[in-house]
């Protein structure tokens, strides 16, 4: 008996390897939760609250387990709402599926209800997701939904989403199709330029020393004891993007610090003793460039991105493999002429010093650093954008086999808390939120989804009544004669519990608040939440900041 074309797209979902379809429902992409119900579990829907906390669940899903994320929506506003959460994959290079319904066929350019078909003047949605995917096609007719499905499949082997604009009648559509398997996979690495880049690694491993600097790709492929691998084997410092904390251990052979703008000033010591540097997965955009001095060192790269700095690259959409291939080639050399060398021993990374502050409420290490001994061993922790983001990406250690992330693409003040719920979901961790106020009121509701779910999620919001960064902004560049940027207190910890009867919630003004806060809500088996009072006017560890106004920089 043919099935409907929905029931092929679950079942597509689950030959890419994802369990869980996250969205907001509509009448427009209801068969698809239908067709999720009859695959008898084979794929779980997960409501969101809004298509932009559905499109991070997505994404945080994707990038926790190193596999796909797949996020369904509705026509019109439902559609509109998934840009942003795919803007951000996109720019991160994070595989993301969307399944986006449409109006009938036969409404398009005849006045159909949120018809996006770019018929009569309408919007197109081809064209406008086509910008922030690998691959986005409007499905026409029932048969062509094997070759886009292959377009998709091979879009999200190269890390970039796709979309899938699907017609309401063509979901309901009954047709025989043979089982869909994903295409073969691109190739994994350019092996001549891989072979240069050998080369050149050997060569500077007996001149001077090598420093490799990981990005986020490294956990995109779940490449970390590849990575250390051949740090050991080279013998190399490393740094870590901020988006990439979590890739090699803080307590490892040789680890430097952050690099970037809400990193570690020390890291530029490392740079001045190589003669060589390797970046592997990042493309070193902005955040992750700034205050590296790379111009008179020899630039490499390997990863499915081409540097921002002039560098010879190697081109490679699996890193596990590539950096498998490379340390493979470079072991005997090596361990000939180094007796087995290591790197050298960790560093404590310096941290940047910052105004003092005498504001109300707690300073943000203070409470960073109470969070990273508070953290059981693998954990994964979620920061969001702004001076919170800032603070956590600096202070923060990663514990023990846990994953960090924090959203460099479109720095989107909210994808936290979606993302977070994906990364529970995929990996069943204790998971843990760091956000500002300002983010939690754009997107903090989605917490509800997390307590419906009844997961280990702890959301920590740093409450300072303010958009803290803006704040910032408008004392250091335009004389803090103004601000349109501070809020009316609200009792954030108190009104989650009222909210949510039985909740652990606690609302932190103290130290002493602190260390009994935290300790609790990690040890929940549900989720918990922790409001912390935090000074608006404290400056953050973040480059530009105190480029800014250095004068007021103190210990």
């Amino acid at each position: 008996m043919p099935d409907r074309v929905a029931d092929h797209l679950v079942r597509a979902v689950t030959a890419l390897g994802a369990r869980e379809l996250f969205g907001v429902g509509g009448a427009n992409i209801e068969d698809i939760y239908d067709a999720v119900f009859a695959s008898d579990g084979a794929v779980r829907a997960v409501v969101a609250k809004h298509e932009f906390s559905a499109a991070t669940m997505a994404d945080g899903y994707a990038r926790a387990s190193a596999g796909i994320g797949v996020v369904a929506a509705t026509s019109g506003g439902g559609a509109m709402n998934l840009v942003p959460g795919l803007a951000e994959s996109f720019t991160s290079r994070v595989p993301v599926l969307a399944l986006v319904g449409q109006p009938p066929r036969a409404g398009e350019g005849n006045g159909a209800f949120q018809d996006t078909s770019g018929l009569a003047g309408t919007i197109d949605a081809e064209s406008l997701f086509a910008t922030i995917t690998g691959y986005c096609a409007r499905v026409r007719a029932a048969a062509e939904l094997p070759g886009h499905l292959d377009g998709a499949a091979l879009a999200l082997q190269r890390g970039l989403p796709a979309v899938l604009l699907l017609p309401k009648d063509i979901q309901q559509e009954s047709i025989e199709l043979p089982e869909w398997t994903p295409p073969v996979a691109v190739p994994r690495h350019d092996t001549v330029r891989l072979a240069e880049v050998r080369s050149l690694l050997a060569a500077a491993r007996g001149a001077g020393g090598v420093l490799l600097l990981a990005g986020a790709q490294v956990g995109m492929d779940d490449a970390r004891a590849e990575l250390a691998r051949l740090a050991l084997l080279l013998g190399a410092a490393v740094g870590v993007a901020p988006d990439a904390k979590d890739v090699y251990d803080q307590g490892a052979p040789g680890f430097r610090g952050v690099a970037g703008t809400m990193g570690h000033p020390g890291l530029g010591a490392a740079v001045a003793a190589a003669s060589v540097c390797l970046l592997v997965g990042s493309a070193l955009p902005g955040p992750a460039g700034a205050g590296l001095d790379l111009s008179s060192l020899p630039v490499l790269s390997i990863g499915h991105s081409e540097p921002h700095p002039r560098a010879l690259h190697a081109h490679s959409s699996d890193l596990r493999h590539t950096l498998n291939t490379l340390a493979d080639a470079l072991e005997p050399s090596l361990t000939a002429h180094t007796n087995g060398a290591t790197p050298d021993a960790p560093v404590n990374p310096t941290r940047l010093q910052v105004p003092a502050s005498t504001g109300p409420g707690l300073r943000y290490r203070t409470v960073v650093d109470a969070i990273t001994t508070a953290l059981p061993p693998g954990s994964d922790v979620f920061a969001d954008a702004g001076n919170t983001g800032a603070a956590v990406v600096h202070h923060l250690r990663v514990p023990e086999d846990g994953r960090f992330v924090v959203a460099l693409g479109m720095g989107g003040m909210g994808y936290a808390f979606g993302a977070a719920i994906g990364a529970c979901l995929a990996r069943g961790r204790r998971t843990v939120v760091i956000a500002g106020d300002g983010a939690f009121y754009m997107h903090g509701m989605e917490f509800h989804t997390a307590v419906q779910l009844d997961l280990p999620l702890t959301v920590i919001v740093f409450d300072n009544s303010a958009h803290g960064m803006c704040l910032t902004r408008e004392q250091l560049y335009y004389g803090d004669r103004y601000s349109f940027n501070r809020f009316r207190p609200a009792e954030l910890g108190n009104g989650m519990g009222a909210m949510f009867p039985g909740l652990p919630s606690w609302s932190v003004r103290t130290t002493a608040d602190l260390s009994t806060a935290l300790p609790a809500a990690f040890d929940t088996p549900g989720p918990s939440f922790v409001a912390v009072t935090c000074d608006p006017d404290e400056i953050p560890p973040f480059l530009p900041f105190l480029s800014a106004n250095p004068s007021r920089s103190t210990p």
